[in-house]
């Protein structure tokens, strides 16, 4: 799991050590409000994957995974994080760290935190809502750190010889553990951000509107495959920048208001689609002030309509323009 900072450290980086978020801590005693669950006998460490291979930067530091690496924070619903205990002979062994290691080709950095996480300590993926990612790009390399929601209770399970110990800690006790010292540059900037939960409210007709490609043929088939697109986001996310947010990714909740011939639309994973039995805008405002934008629920409006961004604006959320939100649509990584 390699190593995250904005100044990386010299050393050379483990598959399973260095990590963008990993923790580091020596306490042989659990954290209070933690849960610890320790390995059985005779795990191996598992096959190499085909990213499990050594990269040499140009400066001749060496990272772990030849497609790059991610790692994965799951957050447990009682306000806890899962923490590992690296085996003793990984780089910064013995400290405690993120499940993680060399993403394969072609996978998501996602995919990939998901994947190790399943592997190294049974963090069961269909129950976990990704929330956003922070990166380390060091342009030959990178390392993602992705933060994800369980959305249940699950007992975690040491899979492999990489881990000592699995460990749920309540977020207030990560602070008085000896920190990794990736994750100790790390956490203090993804800590606050645990618990925010943006809500993107689309305007379906706008949007729709925006793009000349003969949609007022087939109202309800360009509603459609807009909300088809826009479920795509939930494999790689949205860019923190489009959001106006701080980290690399985001994955927030999509709400799609559609009105006349458009209501006719088929329902999307991923998407809540609000049908409008009167007009668009006038529906909008009403999700906006009935939501209320806070700084742990931030609202934004795709739309590039004035009179309405004014209106969502005055009620405190924020506006995105269709073209920056198509633009993010049509990303491909």
């Amino acid at each position: 799991m390699p190593h995250h900072s904005d100044q990386p450290d010299n050393r050379a980086t483990d598959s399973s050590a260095a990590d963008s978020s990993a923790a580091a801590g020596r306490a042989t005693e659990p954290a209070v409000g933690s849960s610890s669950f320790l390995p059985g006998d005779g795990l191996q460490r598992r096959p190499h994957g085909s990213g499990d291979a050594w990269v040499t930067g140009p400066d001749g530091r060496r990272f772990w995974g030849t497609f790059g690496a991610a790692g994965l924070l799951v957050l447990h619903p009682a306000g806890k994080v899962l923490l590992q205990h690296r085996a003793e002979w990984s780089h910064f062994g013995g400290t405690w760290g993120l499940p993680g290691g060399a993403r394969h080709e072609g996978e998501s950095a996602l995919h990939g935190a998901m994947r190790e996480a399943s592997e190294e300590a049974g963090v069961p993926k269909q129950i976990l809502q990704p929330l956003f990612s922070s990166r380390l790009d060091l342009g030959w390399w990178s390392y993602t750190s992705v933060i994800v929601r369980a959305k249940e209770e699950f007992t975690p399970v040491i899979g492999d010889a990489e881990s000592l110990e699995l460990r749920w800690v309540a977020i207030d006790d990560v602070d008085e553990l000896d920190l990794h010292p990736g994750f100790a540059s790390a956490w203090p900037a993804m800590r606050p951000d645990l618990l925010l939960r943006p809500v993107v409210i689309i305007d379906s007709a706008n949007v729709v509107g925006s793009r000349p490609d003969g949609w007022w043929r087939d109202r309800a088939g360009a509603a459609t495959r807009l909300a088809e697109r826009v479920s795509g986001l939930h494999g790689n996310g949205i860019p923190s920048d489009v959001l106006g947010l701080a980290h690399h990714r985001w994955w927030p909740e999509y709400r799609m208001v559609v009105e006349g011939q458009a209501n006719a639309i088929h329902t999307i994973d991923g998407v809540s689609v609000i049908r409008s039995s009167r007009d668009g805008d006038s529906t909008i405002v009403e999700q906006v002030d009935a939501a209320g934008s806070t700084p742990d629920a931030p609202l934004f409006v795709v739309t590039a309509d004035r009179e309405l961004s004014g209106r969502v604006r005055e009620l405190g959320a924020r506006v995105i323009r269709p073209s920056n939100f198509l633009e993010a649509l049509a990303e491909r990584h």
